[in-house]
């Protein structure tokens, strides 16, 4: 039922919203659209939500091999090497005027990673070996300016002198490193590594699964940290429900693509942990809460946690096939997302955030730097690689 009703989805609600946002006349897509469907042409265009378009269409592309969705990464493409690199310092930019003018300078190394994981995906569709010289480029610059012994520092300057990083603290605390960069780095490293195959990546990518196990996973609690000094000692009691489904399947696949014994049996206990403290805890028969903070749970229903509770919990579900309830769980969590955070109007996609009943959050925006066809439309593309 999943991959039938899914692939409608991707193909006449999904994919159709993201290319009516396409800039023909300054580049990219446009930046923002409000709760009430008002296109905004002069926002903002992030340069996150810029490359996972790149990301969402060179896969569409590869899945359903329409011509059309790789013109439309094409595009995406055009600008990223025009307008969100830094040509004179390297590194990607975190955001560009609606003219293609940049607009915040700051090098973020939770943007680079995801640079590189388009620039992977679509060199995989197009075959342009442009991207992925740009991507290795990008994985120089995080590994040479972004790095300290203990991991991956968040934020700099134009010139890579460090910043605080306030784009990736939230809960009243400011993290000198942060779980959700390292683990976006090992998913673009993953990609990176599939399509290249560097030996120096694949260093990396068992370097971040030790950290991941030694200092972000923690066994007593059966979850990962969030927030970090600059020694990788946790700051702030949080459990981040949707971080942790998402790391679970994302390991998985890192593990797989990887192809060593070693870090499968390192790693798997690990997001078996992982995916079963989220089913107990995060799931509530239908939907995934949103986090729990110093024992407080956040009730709320976002749209990224949904769509990654449906990935994560039909991982679950193939690699342990006697849990039957993974994969019901899987299945009740779109009987969810279906019934209250897809957008019914016509003209829009998915609703930002609902809460626990399905009702929506009015003032959340349909479109804006952080809202893109990543999580949704990645859960499309693996239910229907998966099913």
């Amino acid at each position: 039922m999943l991959a039938e009703e899914i692939k409608p989805h991707l193909t006449k609600k999904i994919i159709p919203f993201w290319k009516a946002l396409r800039d023909d006349k300054f580049g990219g897509y446009y930046g923002y659209m409000d709760y009430d469907l008002k296109l905004d042409k002069k926002a903002v265009k992030g340069c996150i939500l810029n490359s996972r378009i790149v990301w969402f269409f060179s896969n569409a592309y590869m899945l359903l091999r329409d011509e059309s969705l790789l013109q439309e990464a094409e595009h995406g493409f055009a600008f990223m090497k025009a307008h969100c690199m830094d040509r004179e310092n390297g590194g990607v930019f975190w955001s560009i005027r609606y003219n293609g003018e940049p607009e915040d300078t700051t090098k973020h190394t939770y943007n680079q990673a995801f640079s590189i994981y388009a620039l992977s995906s679509y060199y995989n569709a197009s075959g342009k070996e442009e991207a992925l010289d740009m991507a290795k480029e990008l994985f120089h610059i995080i590994e040479t300016r972004c790095t300290d012994e203990n991991g991956y520092k968040e934020a700099f300057d134009r010139q890579f002198h460090e910043i605080d990083n306030d784009k990736l603290s939230e809960n009243g605390v400011m993290a000198d490193k942060t779980m959700n960069t390292l683990l976006h780095v090992f998913e673009a490293y993953t990609e990176l590594y599939r399509v290249s195959k560097m030996p120096e990546v694949k260093e990396r990518l068992e370097w971040i699964m030790d950290t991941f196990a030694d200092k972000v996973y923690n066994p007593s609690l059966h979850r990962q940290e969030v927030f970090f000094d600059t020694e990788m000692n946790s700051i702030l009691d949080l459990h981040s429900y949707g971080h942790d489904i998402e790391t679970a399947w994302l390991i998985d696949k890192g593990v797989e693509v990887l192809g060593e014994r070693k870090y499968e049996e390192k790693m798997t206990p690990i997001t078996k942990d992982l995916t079963e403290q989220i089913y107990r805890t995060a799931f509530n028969g239908h939907s995934l809460a949103n986090e729990c903070e110093r024992g407080v749970v956040n009730e709320h229903r976002i749209w990224w946690v949904q769509a990654e509770g449906v990935v994560g919990f039909l991982n679950g579900w193939q690699k342990n096939p006697d849990n039957p309830y993974y994969r019901k769980a899987a299945e009740s969590i779109w009987e969810f997302i279906k019934e209250y955070l897809i957008d019914k109007r016509e003209g829009s996609e998915w609703f930002w955030e609902v809460d626990e009943q399905g009702k929506p959050y009015e003032g959340r925006p349909i479109v804006e730097p952080w809202k893109c066809p990543y999580h949704n439309g990645r859960m499309c593309f693996e239910v229907l690689k998966r099913i």
